[in-house]
């Protein structure tokens, strides 16, 4: 089945436009509640989640969806997925919360455990990336500008890493001394990923937590950028639709 990568970006942007909504409406930007492991939802969730479950299942009704505002999918149904979604309606949402723009739209499609195609939507930067695994080529495009192909900076010292502004660990600090890190840069939800896949940060290092669908888009732009995404522990290819959905520790690497 062809999957259109143009269809994908109209909708992580329509689902924008929902968010964006909420996220300038003061009452209903109010409105959080809590899942069982006490991370926020809020109504931009709920809001994404429907446009993007409703576009793709009209566009692609062969191709089941994994998401984190519909993962109660049990891992016998699923287990044989050769080709399936991995969505996250809203990544980011404490920065969400936090009003400082920087949370996305991750859409990836997932072929044999491993995503083939991202991508990932800033609504509030209009900033849109994406990466294709066939043809290795990775874009950006914010607001209505050109296209900007994107790829990793490959450099071998000085470099930068790019960190979560919500999730910091010790850990992280001794493996990126062993990297020539010089310098660091902070970026909310996904667009940790996108830093390292346009060269503006290379390596990314997450121990804490982290969910399938926090991560799939991400990969994809990178792979697709020239980057890698390994298992910290095992060193090998990260890869999906795991029994259990909960990341291991991963990093990031721009050369």
């Amino acid at each position: 089945m062809q999957v259109d990568i143009r269809k994908l970006i109209q909708i992580s942007r329509r689902a924008g436009v929902e968010i964006l909504k909420i996220y300038n409406d003061q009452k209903k930007f109010n409105v959080v509640d809590f899942k069982a492991d006490d991370s926020p939802l809020t109504l931009a969730d709920q809001a994404s989640h429907i446009v993007i479950d409703r576009e793709l299942k009209s566009l692609y009704p062969d191709i089941p969806a994994l998401s984190e505002e519909g993962k109660n999918i049990n891992y016998e149904e699923r287990k044989n997925w050769d080709l399936f979604w991995l969505v996250d309606p809203l990544d980011g949402t404490k920065e969400f919360i936090k009003r400082n723009g920087e949370f996305t739209v991750n859409i990836a499609l997932i072929k044999n455990g491993f995503p083939i195609m991202g991508v990932i939507y800033a609504p509030a930067l209009e900033t849109t990336y994406y990466g294709v695994s066939l043809t290795k080529e990775a874009y950006k495009q914010v607001a209505k500008a050109p296209e900007q192909r994107i790829q990793v900076n490959n450099k071998s010292d000085d470099r930068i890493a790019v960190r979560s502004r919500s999730h910091a660990s010790e850990k992280e600090e001794a493996l990126l001394q062993q990297y020539n890190v010089t310098d660091n840069i902070s970026k909310g939800s996904s667009l940790k990923f996108c830093m390292v896949a346009e060269g503006k940060a290379d390596i990314y290092y997450r121990h804490g937590p982290t969910m399938e669908w926090d991560t799939a888009a991400g990969q994809a732009i990178l792979e697709a950028a020239g980057g890698k995404v390994l298992r910290k522990e095992e060193n090998e290819r990260f890869y999906y639709n795991k029994e259990n959905l909960l990341n291991p520790s991963f990093i990031c690497l721009g050369f």
